[in-house]
């Protein structure tokens, strides 16, 4: 990092399923080389974890969050559907740059009375065509509403609720599978928040090997690492949501182990 940098980004929880930690010190080695700090955040995780914008002392924390939402309420399928959020300090230099429309409030001429409008009009694609900075799209608002519908039907206290339910979901399945014989999990010593990485080496099995006995009995399993990190050998990215139950956690360790043990090639 040096002054030449422009932002740093990092994702919590990070894409290995870890909960970073050391969000405020890397938020305030960002600001001391002059960078803006971007914080990729899950946001059914922010019922349990610290906001971004909170890391570290008062307004040292990240000046950009962004994410997907399709955590909140969305149903599965297939890959979609997707939404993002992005959310920034609330100031002009910031805020003028969404690629988006923006509304606002304002009082109305009835003592009281507020109503909704646009806010900046003059940088929309309505005002000056090709040169405006916002990106308007149907489908990206409905979910939207999605998300805030949600949102507002779980509160505060539904959001925690959810976050503390899957981190001890995950927890639960990693020590499922660290009962195996020759897995290990998590492979990183740290919390984790729905992810958590599964290490096979001492199976004698490849991911992929691992993933076929799996398939043939009927359950899709983690995402192959060995291939994006050769260095963490036959490791997989396991996944579990509020909708797996302990009956589908004990159903995956079970046939597991059947995988495992049909292999015989344990190693001690």
């Amino acid at each position: 990092m040096s002054d030449r940098t422009a932002a740093v980004y990092f994702e919590n929880p990070a894409y290995l399923g870890f909960i970073e930690t050391q969000g405020a010190q890397i938020a305030e080695m960002a600001h001391a080389h002059g960078a803006l700090c971007v914080v990729g955040a899950d946001p059914i995780s922010l019922g349990v974890l610290t906001p971004p914008a909170d890391y570290g002392a008062a307004g040292s924390g990240a000046d950009i969050v962004c994410g997907d939402i399709q955590s909140l309420g969305m149903h599965m399928q297939f890959g979609g559907g997707h939404a993002g959020y992005i959310a920034t300090r609330d100031e002009a230099a910031y805020v003028m740059e969404y690629p988006s429309r923006l509304f606002g409030i304002a009082p109305t001429r009835v003592p009281g009375e507020y109503g909704f409008g646009d806010v900046a009009y003059e940088r929309t694609s309505f005002a000056i065509r090709e040169e405006g900075n916002e990106w308007v799209g149907t489908a990206a608002a409905l979910w939207g509403i999605t998300a805030g519908v949600y949102l507002a039907l779980m509160g505060p206290q539904g959001m925690r609720e959810i976050g503390e339910s899957i981190m001890a979901r995950s927890r639960y399945a990693a020590l499922a599978l660290d009962a195996l014989p020759g897995v290990k999990a998590p492979l990183f010593a740290a919390p984790h928040f729905r992810e958590f990485v599964v290490n096979f080496d001492d199976t004698g099995q490849t991911v992929a090997e691992i993933n076929d006995g799996l398939r043939a009995r009927g359950i899709f399993g983690g995402k192959d690492l060995s291939g994006e990190f050769p260095e963490l050998g036959q490791s997989a990215l396991y996944c579990v949501t509020e909708i797996h139950t302990q009956d589908d956690i004990d159903r995956l360790a079970h046939t597991m182990a059947d995988v495992i043990q049909a292999s015989g090639e344990v190693i001690a």
